[in-house]
């Protein structure tokens, strides 16, 4: 279960936050905040990416309006920065999520 929140705006759309654990790396978690019509939706487009088990019950870190306000400037309505982010650190397109800079994972043994 993912800790996380949503807001229903004026215009009937909602915005989903969660903090999940990377597709790649399972140690590393990111929040991720997502525009759609409703939550399921949001659940959805979550799940396509990779999120599989994206499950949002109750709304105990519902996205503040920082987040809000970035998710909705941005033309895919879906962003994400590390969960331990500073406020002041910027958030990245969902396309960048695998080219996340941080550890890199150990390389494969043949």
């Amino acid at each position: 279960m993912a800790v996380g929140g949503f807001t229903r705006l004026p215009s009937g759309t909602v915005v989903v936050a969660l903090a999940l654990p990377h597709p790649g790396y399972a140690e590393h978690t990111v929040r991720v905040v997502v525009h759609a019509q409703n939550r399921q939706r949001a659940l959805t487009r979550l799940s396509n990416l990779g999120f599989r088990g994206a499950r949002l019950s109750g709304n105990a870190e519902p996205p503040t309006p920082d987040e809000i306000t970035a998710v909705l400037h941005h033309p895919d309505g879906l962003i994400w920065r590390d969960y331990h982010a500073r406020t002041a650190d910027p958030w990245h397109p969902i396309t960048a999520l695998n080219r996340v800079s941080g550890p890199v994972p150990p390389p494969l043994l043949p």
